[in-house]
């Protein structure tokens, strides 16, 4: 229903302006609903990770024309993968949640998994005959982030699912990868040499890249007693 003050002033409406201020609210009032929807299925680590809240001044090494140009989203349009590198603590899952809720605000998809956890997922799905919908729910979604990718080095099992999400996902959506390790070192954690090449081809070649450096926010927040997540 709309608000008080927005009655008052229909009131002194003519017809066909009330009747537009009336559209103009359902509108507002689903496409807020269809956000809230699309936030709640991404299920954000940082859910308050705003786009206007990126901090640019601390050096880190953030190039700020580079990450307003992927909160415009044309790389998700254009099916380009973004890859944030970078020590413990310097920003990389804010960052990457900012960028998905601005990805949700323009009606895109999006599926936030930590790395760890859904090989687990994956693990479990194969077991009681979940994989085929769990898969779909993976490579069908427009961007889909992978947060705190390494150190470990996967398995067999883990190699070959990654390899067919990959795969499913090259020229069809977008996948944003955070992590402590260099890009130069993921060749490793993959572990065999032939699915590591197709693997990381599928995934950099076409990615953004952001290198982050510094201190982290978290040593810093308790030096200062403020307890606000790095951003």
């Amino acid at each position: 229903m709309p608000p008080l003050r927005q009655i008052c002033y229909a009131n002194r409406l003519s017809g066909n302006k009330w009747l537009g201020l009336l559209i103009d609210t359902e509108a507002t009032s689903r496409e807020t609903k269809r956000f809230e929807s699309r936030m709640r299925t991404a299920r954000l680590r940082h859910v308050g990770a705003a786009p206007e809240d990126v901090d640019y001044k601390t050096r880190r090494g953030l190039d700020k024309a580079l990450f307003q140009n992927l909160l415009t989203g044309k790389w998700i349009k254009d099916k380009r993968n973004l890859m944030i590198t970078g020590p413990c603590g310097v920003g990389k899952t804010w960052l990457a949640c900012a960028l998905a809720q601005a990805a949700c605000r323009e009606g895109v998809t999006v599926l936030y998994k930590r790395a760890t956890r859904l090989f687990d997922e994956l693990e479990l799905a194969h077991g009681d005959g979940r994989f085929p919908r769990v898969f779909k729910t993976l490579t069908k979604t427009q961007l889909l982030i992978l947060d705190d990718w390494g150190p470990d080095r996967l398995n067999a099992s883990q190699r070959r699912d990654l390899m067919e999400i990959v795969e499913d996902r090259y020229g069809n959506g977008s996948t944003l990868i955070t992590s402590q390790l260099p890009i130069s070192t993921w060749h490793d954690v993959i572990g065999e040499p032939t699915f590591a090449d197709a693997i990381l081809d599928r995934l950099v070649h076409n990615a953004y890249r952001i290198e982050l450096e510094g201190q982290s926010f978290r040593k810093q927040e308790v030096k200062s007693g403020d307890e606000t997540p790095a951003n």
